[in-house]
């Protein structure tokens, strides 16, 4: 009677034991399509918010080079470019003014002045060694500020 007390007692334990694995495969297998799920739901959201941002990029960037296209083509008609000209630079004057409080036309035309050497340094930097003007050169065009 021993023998099959101890004999019912381990299968009542390994019973228990296959059920308790059991529920915790179980409880993984669902935790683990929950997990798959909410990542693949983050990477759709992330990969669409990826697109509509370059779309917005592409969209500024666009439309930058198109407001700059018509104000080349504005300041190659002579009367109308030398307006257009004064009212652009007005313009990126009052922008810059309100950026920068404290600035004076002085400080405005120097930061301008010295931007536009650089910009052009590096476009000069393009041309063929014969064509490309000394860096010093162009730096004497700009005026101590």
């Amino acid at each position: 009677m021993a023998k099959v007390l101890g004999l019912f007692r381990n299968i009542v334990f390994m019973g228990c034991l296959c059920a308790a694995l059991a529920s915790t495969t179980i409880a993984a297998g669902i935790w683990a399509f929950q997990m798959t799920s909410t990542v693949a739901a983050m990477t759709a959201t992330a990969a669409s918010a990826a697109i509509e941002n370059r779309k917005k990029v592409s969209k500024a960037v666009a439309k930058a080079k198109a407001k700059f296209r018509l104000q080349r083509t504005i300041v190659a008609i002579p009367i109308v470019g030398i307006a257009a000209i004064g009212y652009f630079e007005e313009q990126d004057y009052q922008e810059w003014l309100s950026e920068n409080p404290e600035g004076s036309r002085k400080l405005y035309t120097c930061e301008v002045a010295s931007l536009s050497a650089e910009v052009a340094d590096e476009v000069l930097q393009s041309f063929p060694e014969r064509l490309r003007p000394e860096p010093a050169t162009i730096m004497s065009y700009i005026p101590e500020c």
